[in-house]
């Protein structure tokens, strides 16, 4: 799942979409209006691909699926319109020099969700994965924040992955119940726990020892990806300090509420985004 599909939404209209009180499209409010429908173009891309990946048809089916979208992209880049609802996005991709790497990157996570349901992947699989799903989206979104070219591929790459394995923290139960088990291998060795089984694992009272490292790698990333911004432009990393802002303390929850059943889900208040907002000068 990536990160610009992690919000409660449904496939279709970006704008319309997305949750109207969360992280994402509130930090999405702050931008001009064409760094804002180029945003809302990548979303779409991103939250239909999604889709595809966590359907539940058969798996053959959402490749195919997932191959047609490589095509899109690959026509969008020989200038081509393949389908009118992609006219969004070849005008995001030609104002902002979005690369196709990235897009293709980012179908190539999904695809790693869709080959088979991941379950204790090693450290080297992991950071693979959050690469595809998380820091790909983010360089693309950088680049239509207006990010500094020099900070266009550490920022993504720390601010990513400290969202996506925050996502995986928090998610431990809801990615069980469809067979999915993103908690590196390593971890849950250290920790004790044999069975990649993702319901067994979830209920092994060893789980909060597998979740420390991560927890403790997520902290890092989040703590590279802050010094990063403060040596950027305010406003070309506003939309990025909120989301580390509204995800940091889910990271914290989490940790905090540690991860002996019944979990209750982390969340931010809405009091909290608004807070956050008011910091960073939306009204």
């Amino acid at each position: 799942m990536s990160i610009a599909a992690t919000q409660d939404s449904s496939a279709g209209d970006a704008n319309a979409g997305m949750a109207k009180s969360s992280s994402f499209y509130l930090a999405m409010r702050l931008l001009p209006k064409p760094r804002r429908e180029a945003m809302y173009a990548v979303y779409s891309f991103c939250r239909l691909v999604d889709d595809i990946a966590d359907d539940g048809g058969p798996r053959g089916g959402r490749r195919r699926a997932l191959e047609d979208w490589r095509r899109d992209i690959d026509r969008l880049y020989a200038g081509e319109i393949p389908r009118a609802s992609l006219r969004d996005l070849a005008k995001a991709i030609d104002a902002f020099g979005l690369r196709r790497e990235d897009f293709i990157a980012i179908i190539d996570g999904m695809d790693m969700d869709v080959e088979r349901d991941i379950q204790a992947p090693d450290w080297a699989t992991l950071e693979l994965y959050c690469d595809r799903v998380a820091s790909a989206v983010g360089r693309l979104s950088v680049r239509i924040f207006g990010t500094p070219e020099e900070y266009c591929e550490s920022l993504p790459h720390h601010l990513g992955k400290a969202l996506q394995l925050t996502n995986i923290l928090r998610d431990i139960d809801e990615d069980a119940g469809i067979g999915r088990l993103y908690l590196p291998r390593e971890a849950l060795e250290a920790a004790g726990i044999w069975s990649h089984d993702p319901r067994t694992v979830a209920a092994h009272p060893n789980l909060g020892a597998a979740c420390a490292p991560v927890i403790a790698r997520a902290k890092e990333h989040f703590r590279r990806a802050r010094a990063i911004m403060s040596r950027c432009p305010r406003a070309s990393v506003k939309a990025c300090r909120i989301m580390a802002e509204a995800y940091g303390p889910i990271l914290d929850g989490v940790a905090a509420r540690g991860f002996a059943p019944p979990r209750a889900r982390v969340r931010v208040s809405k009091g909290r985004l608004l807070l956050i907002l008011l910091r960073h000068g939306l009204v």
